[in-house]
């Protein structure tokens, strides 16, 4: 198989090991060391794609991340992936490629017809024609648009592949190892930093290896080898090649994903995954991620065989590939006559160079009159020909605004376009960093940035090798003392033999004989979407003239191109229409992720079983050894019940149950949430979150709070205890815990910021063990018999530091379940020994160990509530029954104004009461409806709804929890419950059905 535009020598392509690979069905070759992209060129393969909306011809336009074009389907069955780029596929033996978004066939494509009704289709078309009956576009346009959008497609079934993820810290990130990157990451290594560096390519060099340049009188890439050989003998140092970072957070946080196997083409394993994300937590960063050279745009830019002039350079310096035979450089810069003398001196041919400005000079521009490369100076292409390949252009004379004068045609198949270069300041976006217009650079670089982060390099805009390496040296000496260290070794600035180039002519919009939007030709801006000049300025004649709503009517800048070639042409579009300047118009914004990620590797392992983290108690393992059933609360495993030979779960829980009412019972209760609290405003704080009073409580007290929503409603509850004075220890329900976190940081971040105050959630610190009981001071006792457990030396409500089993222990004296108990709680790595004391101690007293369904059991037999079973989000306090709990005294508290409310005031609000059947061993299902009279007629209003319903032991009778409208004005009456097509008659009586006077609490 030949490859006939394959150079015969030169490139860093491995000719001894040929490849093969397929391409929409045809077999080709390359070489070890290829993209897809310079394989295909090799074999004279430019027709790879289809545009986005109008199905035209497209082919390679670049060679790296920036790719709009060029994407594929990569392999078959569950190991396929959709639209990746093939700038970036590296190839390997049996490749298997398709192209994206064509039908039947790249070369005939049915939905091309959309081009020939163009005018149809303008920017926003579907708000203007589709939306006028909801029913064509419910029945009809929404789904054609949606069977016509999107590129690729799904995997059919489960990922194969396996994933990681990794947490790392380093002093000092450098993101992009080409020449800044290197001189960053070198200077701040020799300080014994710790530094990670990391770049996208496979190889190190970034520009270099597409340059024929030296640095102090050496090859560039001889400088390059030199650099990685030094870094990868630090040992702080930590080099990742085919790593793209995607996104910059708060904090210095950075997210990559490292391809690990996708370039050999080889299953993964759970030892050699394909993928890895990283976590990087940073103290310094270097953003030294290069620049993209831009297109310019005139008509009919985008047919096949039109490429940025870097890319040509790059496939031939790099890969050893003639992008075509014959070539027309267009351009508004001299530095793009690098790719023109390149490629004439590869043995390509070139047509002419067109350059907008009237008189260019310098050393380029003499090289290229030197090699007989014809100049059109003071010229524009107005036209281009061919259908899936160009064949040719029209130029005609250009004085920067408008085209007068004869048509010029030059035949060509290959159309390099450079219309200058734009610095990749999406990290330095993401990070919220600010932008700044050079009129000079015709470019945006990076302003102030609020992370410890700067850019250097052509990510700053200085374009100039020898410029980037005396920025990246500093970055790297700055960002490693900013750190913490000295300073490294003295690397002098480093020499170079590049020319001296002068800065792009700026040129937006190259305007044809019709005036733009007017017959067949096309300028496009973005070339992913189908974006067009035409597009921009009917988005300002209609009024969408702010550079975001523009992006959103005309798509510029989405999709996985994020305006990585077309972003400031459309910027600059759009301010001509509008007639301001480019820093008044402004910039859209970068979003992460930079270039496209795997839903693969987002997820790593955490799939099936894993997909949701188990969380266990210390006292897990005994619970399994007594073979406990267990049940999902949150992402805990927590003991359901404990069976016995031959008991089913009611036998089991009444057995439970009676224990604990009679004698003594533990509960493992580690997973309750526990906040620990802190700072000179903390019990102020709890003031303002809980509807109870805390600035008076004791030191060594306890107090139960409720938390409301500023709609008024309950939302989580907890014992909260005060171990200092500016110290206190929070409890909450097992399923609220994290969602009780987030809203308290919120509210000291965004509401009470002046507040001192922090939040650490402790939950996984400390495990909890419940003795509930009249024998529990037993076994307290027997644990330490020379502590004082009475009532008059330990209240109810306190805690107290106590030794137990050879740790020390925080116990509370609050009661769950009624009857006396003791709350221990230990660090977790004591929970199974002190399990195991408890467990010896109360050996005696037959103790019994219980679950969360005796739990609930013996809680409603007191009428204490469960925050999300007993209320559903529309109870509040008062509609509980708990008044006593809303402060009268208070200035403020959340939720307080929504109590005045007329709504929640009204007599008639779900109230929470108590219910017993009329048969006592009939237990009612939860959730089932009450309402006054089965037999009045249908449809019958619904009063409200059971919320716990169980059978007591104790009591001998089923007993229920419900919310019913007006609810303690009904206690006494007779209603009913129904559920599923069966009845039961049932009485309101108070939710307080065991103990009324708790008398049992104290022993």
């Amino acid at each position: 198989m030949t490859q006939p535009f394959r150079i015969k020598t030169g490139g860093r392509i491995h000719r001894d090991r040929p490849i093969g690979f397929s391409f929409n069905g045809k077999d080709y070759q390359g070489y070890e060391g290829d993209t897809l992209a310079s394989a295909l060129l090799a074999n004279g393969v430019h027709l790879v794609a289809r545009s986005f909306k109008y199905h035209r011809p497209r082919g390679i336009m670049t060679a790296g991340a920036e790719e709009p074009n060029a994407m594929v389907q990569l392999d078959t069955g569950n190991r396929t992936e959709p639209n990746l780029k093939a700038t970036q596929v590296e190839l390997f033996d049996g490749l298997t490629a398709t192209s994206v978004n064509c039908w039947p066939s790249i070369n005939f494509d049915v939905q091309a017809v959309n081009g020939m009704f163009h005018k149809l289709f303008p920017a926003g078309f579907y708000y203007k024609t589709m939306m006028s009956s909801p029913n064509l576009w419910h029945k009809f346009y929404e789904p054609m648009i949606r069977k016509a959008a999107g590129w690729g497609k799904a995997p059919p079934g489960p990922d194969p592949d396996f994933y990681d993820q990794m947490h790392v810290y380093c002093d000092v990130l450098v993101v992009g190892a080409g020449p800044a990157g290197l001189a960053a990451a070198r200077a701040a290594a020799s300080s014994g930093a710790r530094v990670i560096i990391a770049d996208e390519q496979s190889e190190f060099g970034g520009c270099l290896l597409s340059l024929k340049r030296q640095i102090n009188g050496k090859k560039a890439l001889t400088w390059v080898n030199e650099q990685v050989a030094a870094l990868k003998a630090e040992p702080e140092v930590t080099t990742l090649h085919r790593t793209t970072i995607f996104g910059y957070y708060d904090q210095n946080y950075l997210v990559a994903i490292e391809r690990r196997r996708d370039h050999l083409g080889l299953p993964s394993t759970p030892a050699k995954p394909k993928q890895r994300i990283w976590h990087i937590r940073a103290e310094q960063v270097v953003l030294a991620t290069g620049s993209h050279e831009r297109p310019l745009v005139f008509a009919d830019n985008d047919r096949p065989g039109t490429m940025l002039a870097e890319a040509v350079k790059s496939y031939v310096n790099r890969f050893g590939v003639l992008s075509g035979s014959r070539a027309v450089l267009f351009t508004n810069n001299d530095r793009a006559y690098e790719a023109a003398l390149d490629f004439h001196n590869a043995g390509g041919k070139v047509e002419a160079v067109v350059d907008i400005r009237p008189a260019p000079t310098g050393k380029l521009v003499d090289l290229i009159k030197e090699c007989g490369i014809p100049l059109q100076t003071g010229q524009a292409i107005v036209a281009t020909h061919g259908k899936k390949r160009v064949t040719g252009v029209d130029i005609m004379p250009f004085d920067g605004t408008n085209v007068t004068g004869a048509r010029t045609s030059i035949p060509c198949d290959l159309l390099m376009t450079s219309g200058g270069w734009s610095p990749v300041v999406h990290l330095h976006s993401q990070a919220q960093g600010k932008l700044r217009y050079v009129d000079e650079k015709a470019c945006f670089i990076p302003d102030h940035c609020p992370q410890d982060a700067v850019s250097v390099g052509g990510a700053n805009g200085d374009f100039s090798i020898a410029k980037c390496l005396t920025t990246g040296i500093e970055a790297g000496m700055q960002a490693a003392n900013l750190a913490g260290f000295g300073a490294g070794l003295d690397m002098s600035e480093a020499d170079t033999d590049e020319a001296t180039v002068d800065y792009p002519t700026p040129c937006w919009l190259v305007p044809g004989e019709k005036e733009i939007g007017h017959g067949s030709a096309k300028h496009f801006v973005d070339f992913q979407n189908d974006s067009t000049a035409a597009d921009i300025k009917l988005a300002s004649r209609e009024g969408f003239r702010s550079v975001e709503h523009m992006k959103r009517y005309t798509l510029t800048g989405f999709g996985t191109d994020q305006g990585k070639t077309g972003n400031i042409n459309g910027l600059a579009i759009l301010a001509q229409t509008n007639k301001k300047t480019i820093p008044e118009t402004g910039t859209t914004t970068f979003r992460p992720p930079y270039t496209s990620v795997t839903f693969g590797a987002l997820a790593g392992r955490e799939l099936g079983d894993f997909s949701d983290p188990v969380r266990r108690t210390p006292m897990h393992d005994w619970h399994c050894e007594q073979e406990a059933v267990f049940e999902d609360v949150g992402q805990w495993k927590r003991p359901r019940y404990f069976p016995k030979a031959g008991e089913d779960m009611l036998q089991a829980v009444n057995r439970e149950c009676l224990a604990v009412r009679n004698g003594v019972g533990v509960l493992d209760a580690t997973t309750l949430g526990k906040i620990d609290v802190r700072g000179k405003d903390a019990a102020e704080f709890l003031n303002r979150v809980y509807t109870n009073a805390w600035i008076n409580l004791p030191v060594g007290s306890c107090r139960y709070g409720l938390m409301c929503g500023e709609d008024g409603m309950v939302y989580d509850d907890g014992v909260t205890a005060r171990l200092g004075e500016h110290h206190f220890h929070m409890t909450t329900t097992t399923g609220g815990a994290a969602t009780v976190y987030e809203r308290l940081e919120d509210y000291l971040q965004t509401e009470w910021p002046d507040l001192d105050v922090w939040l650490t959630s402790v939950t996984e610190q400390w495990a909890t063990i419940s003795v509930a009981g009249p024998k529990a001071r037993l076994v307290m006792e027997k644990l330490n018999p020379h502590h004082d457990w009475s009532n008059d030396a330990f209240p109810f409500m306190t805690f107290q530091d106590v030794a137990l089993a050879s740790c020390q222990a925080r116990i509370f004296r609050i009661s769950f379940t009624g009857e006396l108990s003791f709350e221990i709680n230990v660090p977790s790595r004591y929970g199974r020994a002190v399990w195991d004391a408890v467990m010896a101690a109360g050996e005696a007293y037959g103790i019994t160990p219980y679950g969360t369904e005796t739990m609930h059991v013996l809680r409603a037999e007191k009428g204490f509530i469960i925050v999300g079973q007993d209320t559903d989000a529309t109870q509040t306090p008062l509609d509980l029954g708990m008044d006593w709990i809303v402060s009268k005294k208070k200035k403020d508290f959340v939720g307080k104004r929504s109590f005045s409310r007329l709504d929640t005031t009204k007599k008639d609000r779900k109230q929470l009461v108590g219910l017993l059947t009329e048969n006592p061993h009939d237990v009612l299902d939860e959730g089932a409806q009450i309402i006054a009279d089965e037999t009045a007629p249908k449809p019958i209003s619904m009063l409200g709804h059971v919320t716990s319903s169980y059978w007591s032991e104790a009591l001998g009778h089923s007993i229920a929890l419900a919310v019913v409208k007006g609810g303690p004005q009904r206690i006494g009456e007779n209603l009913t419950a129904w559920s599923l097509g069966k009845s039961h008659k049932v009485k309101v009586v108070a939710p307080i059905f065991y103990d009324k006077e708790s008398a049992r609490r104290d022993g």
